[in-house]
């Protein structure tokens, strides 16, 4: 029981990147479809929100304009999405979108940061 109690940790503790990372391994190799491993990793932090709902635990990380390198911005949304690139330039271009939702609010912030560093606006409702 010990070791399911660790790989969960590990999971909830994965950055974005890594969940991408993931999904792409399941798929490719388990056949698994990322939309159903992002399901199984967003799971267990879902189920932890029953305590109180004073506190929001689910953001979405909504795109408002891409700025001044769109391409950079279109690159990073491809990253962070997992979509493919014409997908990824699709919500780019229909700004403002919603890139990812019922995200926690870590990897909101993640997201937010890596978007505006690039110089993107973003926000999270």
């Amino acid at each position: 029981m010990a070791d399911i109690k660790k790989l969960a940790e590990e999971l909830v503790n994965l950055t974005v990147k890594e969940v991408n990372e993931l999904a792409e391994v399941l798929k490719e190799e388990y056949g698994i479809e990322p939309a159903a491993a992002a399901v199984a990793v967003a799971g267990p932090a879902a189920g932890g929100e029953a305590g109180g709902a004073a506190e929001q635990t689910e953001f979405d990380v909504i795109l408002k304009a891409a700025g001044g390198s769109k391409l950079a911005i279109v690159k990073l949304v491809k990253e962070m999405t997992g979509v493919g690139l014409k997908e990824a330039k699709e919500l780019v271009d229909k700004a403002p979108a919603p890139l990812k939702e019922k995200v926690t609010k870590e990897e909101a912030e993640a997201l937010k940061s890596q978007l505006e560093e690039a110089g993107a606006e973003v926000e999270l409702k």
